[in-house]
């Protein structure tokens, strides 16, 4: 069922007032902070790639106390176990039965610090969880609740002791993206506040989690016209025939831009999708879902380069179920 106007502008309202409330902690990234709130609300997962010290913990734990849920930081390292993540089971010698202890991935916000820095097998204890919601230790199933969502960090510049992350892990991630270092204001503000060493502390919560719940189930009402859909199907397909690409967008890319753009269309007060829409979402959606030719790679091809191309030579349809 299509959402309604009024349904859409009040979205639009309290997704504005999320935005801003984050905003107290982490300064003068407004964009930035919408493209989270968007993974969060199309329940997605996102990857940071920046330098340390840029606020990622700041946007992790603000976000969870915006939502009032709850957050969980886990600091990846090589010798890290999977157990350590999802949790364990224990024998318990005065009930004689086995007990689940839960893992840090049991939260509304975990962020993933450094994931990188972990061997294969423990980057791949987040694979079920990221998709499915639930971990499953010694046969047993446990949902983590909704929402949920992981903030992976990488740092792009120190590669030494890493593990590159696989492609079919980095497909699980709805959205890449950076937050890169402040403005001279924003910088400036931060430094007048040195004081408060912790900003995301002084965050309130706004809605609850359940909210957040009745919010992404609204979002599944935005309606996608044929022609936007054909046009996102152009746009994959063209990726997939880009001579400079190995690999291009997969169905599961094409799918995760349309759930985000209802959500992108709805922050915006409409209860439709535009083809702008998916323009403005194609590069922190698809950016990292390409894998590149390793020869058109080190002539300077980038994955940003090929959606920009891929974008001007596609048109974008200009009536509903026109062909484009």
């Amino acid at each position: 069922m299509t959402i309604t106007q009024e349904q859409a502008t009040w979205f639009a309202g309290t997704f504005q007032q999320l935005t801003d409330n984050i905003g107290q902690a982490v300064l003068g990234k407004p964009e930035v902070i919408r493209l989270v709130l968007t993974a969060l609300l199309a329940e997605g997962h996102v990857l940071l790639e920046d330098a340390p010290g840029t606020g990622k913990t700041q946007l992790a734990k603000s976000l969870a106390a915006t939502v009032h849920g709850t957050h969980h930081r886990i600091q990846f390292t090589p010798d890290l176990l999977p157990s350590d993540v999802t949790g364990i089971t224990v024998y318990d010698q005065q009930t004689h039965r086995f007990e689940f202890h839960r893992g840090p991935v049991f939260a509304s916000i975990v962020l993933a610090d450094e994931i990188n820095r972990a061997s294969p097998k423990t980057q791949s204890a987040l694979l079920e969880v990221m998709e499915e919601g639930r971990v499953t230790v010694d046969g047993v199933g446990h949902d983590v609740g909704r929402p949920f969502m992981v903030i992976a960090t990488q740092n792009p510049i120190e590669q030494a002791g890493t593990y590159r992350l696989p492609e079919a892990q980095l497909d699980r991630f709805l959205i890449k993206t950076s937050i890169g270092y402040p403005d001279l204001q924003a910088a400036e503000a931060i430094l007048g506040a040195a004081s408060t060493r912790d900003r995301s502390s002084t965050v309130n919560a706004v809605i609850t989690t359940s909210a957040v719940s009745d919010m992404a189930g609204l979002v599944d009402g935005v309606h996608v016209d044929s022609a936007v859909l054909r046009f996102t199907a152009q746009l994959a397909e063209a990726t997939r025939h880009d001579p400079n690409v190995r690999v291009g967008v997969s169905v599961r890319g094409s799918l995760a831009i349309i759930r985000a753009a209802k959500v992108w269309a709805a922050t915006e007060g409409r209860y439709f999708v535009l083809p702008d829409d998916i323009k403005a979402l194609a590069l922190p959606v698809w950016e990292h879902r390409l894998v590149l030719d390793p020869d058109a790679e080190f002539a300077g091809v980038t994955a940003e380069s090929v959606l920009a191309r891929v974008l001007a030579d596609v048109a974008a349809p200009q009536t509903r179920g026109a062909a484009a």
